[in-house]
């Protein structure tokens, strides 16, 4: 990161907590750019990106002919969701149905797919990947129809490993292994540390599609009781452990799906710990991680990873490319095993997909575009929640999270979201009921929320009739 960058965002922060600290109060005017490059001696790029920074965070507010101002969202009141509290047993309660109708419109244009959980194609640098691939075959043996090596594309595992430096990694293109997808290279863990019949630990709320892949292999499934803004509770994770039943972990430590928590860096560090004592494979998936809202990224638990018991799964899915099935796992002590299961099971992804990748990501294409997907990301949060907050019933409990794409919603208990569901679908609107990311009989009053659709009127009115169908 640029100087500059590092000043713009440096000066933000330091107006967010003047803001927060009641130093500025609502209604306050910030001086003007101009005033504050006199005073700081920060060029005007420099203030004007802090100001944009500060306004995506709907902390201010820019008003024409006058300046800006503290804006009212930046003294709202949030009450976050309860803790989850699963009963400590791995039970399965059928949710395949449920499943299939929330996606089964997922290519519907005429719905409002709140549901989903990856990038609106408006968010996307297509034009730039197009070219990428026209070069891709250009550039590649026999135009890319051939297989790949088994580890994958070099260019695309070289890049990866440099990038690893932004949460604190040290890896090479040896240490990545590719695969089609985030999924696929949890899946690949799974089937490569388990056999049916073992157990596996998660965080609860937990991405319906591990609960559904899990099931598929045969495992059984320990939900751990979850904090939604720091995640999976540390001292029932080390009482399961301690039970020596376990054969692996599954957890998103940034911006997990569907809550939306973050663990603190204490906790990576204690859970990465955890997992070395008690010699039980860690699979993180982290394929939000890039999505924050901060200032900079954050770390995970692979960064602190020094016996190789972490398996760190990503992918551009989130980011760059659904549709391109692009993913990787640094697998640590597991790589020869995973190699051999990956021969068995995928052998060699995509090639010219992959090769669009790494050279997008050795442009530096990719941090730009970061860049900007983050500042709507953010932007997109504030707003959902300030139309939450605004619209749905008194009482309504929203997350606050920061980064990735998902609002975790709990509302009165008296409120059955698979139901509300198919009457949000009537007003052509589909949300993702709280009850299919738990096998246990749990957050039927919770929803998920994506807010990775670009933010416009429509929207927030389609908000605004989810609020008033939940008051009728």
């Amino acid at each position: 990161m640029g100087s500059s960058n590092y000043l713009y965002l440096q000066f933000a922060d330091r107006i967010e907590k003047q803001i927060k600290s009641g130093v500025l109060s609502v209604g306050d005017k910030l001086p003007s750019i101009r005033e504050v490059c006199a005073e700081t001696g920060y060029s005007m790029s420099t203030v004007s990106k802090a100001y944009y920074e500060i306004e995506s965070r709907s902390l201010i507010e820019s008003r024409p002919q006058s300046g800006y101002y503290v804006s009212n969202t930046s003294a709202r009141i949030i009450t976050e969701p309860s803790p989850s509290s699963p009963v400590l047993k791995c039970l399965n309660v059928d949710r395949e149905d449920l499943i299939d109708q929330v996606y089964g419109n997922m290519t519907d244009k005429n719905i409002t797919m709140l549901s989903l959980g990856f990038p609106s194609n408006e968010l996307l640098p297509i034009a730039k990947l197009n070219k990428g691939m026209i070069q891709a075959m250009r550039s590649l043996p026999n135009s890319g129809t051939s297989y790949e090596q088994v580890q994958g594309n070099p260019n695309l595992r070289r890049e990866i490993a440099r990038w690893s430096f932004t949460w604190g990694g040290s890896l090479t293109e040896e240490d990545i292994i590719t695969t089609p997808g985030c999924t696929s290279a949890i899946s690949n863990c799974l089937m490569t540390l388990t056999k049916p019949g073992d157990t596996i630990i998660i965080e609860s709320p937990a991405y319906f599609g591990l609960l559904q892949l899990a099931k598929s292999l045969g495992l059984y499934v320990m939900e751990m009781p979850t904090n939604m803004t720091t995640g999976i509770e540390i001292e029932a994770l080390k009482k399961a452990l301690s039970s020596k039943k376990v054969k692996a972990c599954v957890l998103m430590s940034n911006f997990s799906n569907p809550s939306g928590s973050m663990m603190p860096v204490e906790h990576k560090k204690e859970v990465v710990r955890l997992m070395e004592f008690y010699n039980v494979p860690l699979i993180e998936d982290d394929i939000h991680g890039d999505l924050y809202f901060g200032s900079s990224r954050p770390t995970n638990c692979k960064t602190y990873d020094e016996s190789g018991i972490v398996l760190c799964c990503s992918s551009v899915s989130k980011t760059l490319a659904p549709g391109y099935r692009v993913g990787w796992v640094s697998p640590g002590k597991f790589k020869k095993e995973i190699l051999r299961n990956k021969i068995f099971h995928t052998l060699s992804p995509a090639t010219i997909t992959h090769e669009v990748i790494g050279d997008f990501l050795k442009n530096g294409r990719y941090e730009n575009h970061l860049r900007k997907i983050r500042q709507i990301l953010n932007h997109n949060c504030n707003n959902y929640i300030n139309t939450v907050l605004e619209s749905f019933p008194k009482g309504t409990k929203v997350s606050q999270p920061q980064g990735g794409f998902f609002l975790w919603i709990e509302l009165d208990k008296k409120i059955d979201t698979a139901d509300f569901y198919h009457l949000a679908m009537k007003h052509n609107i589909s949300i993702a009921p709280g009850r299919i990311f738990s096998f246990q009989d749990q957050f039927s009053n919770c929803m998920r929320l994506s807010f990775g659709l670009p933010w416009t009127n429509e929207l927030r009115q389609s908000i605004q009739t989810l609020g008033k169908l939940l008051s009728i």
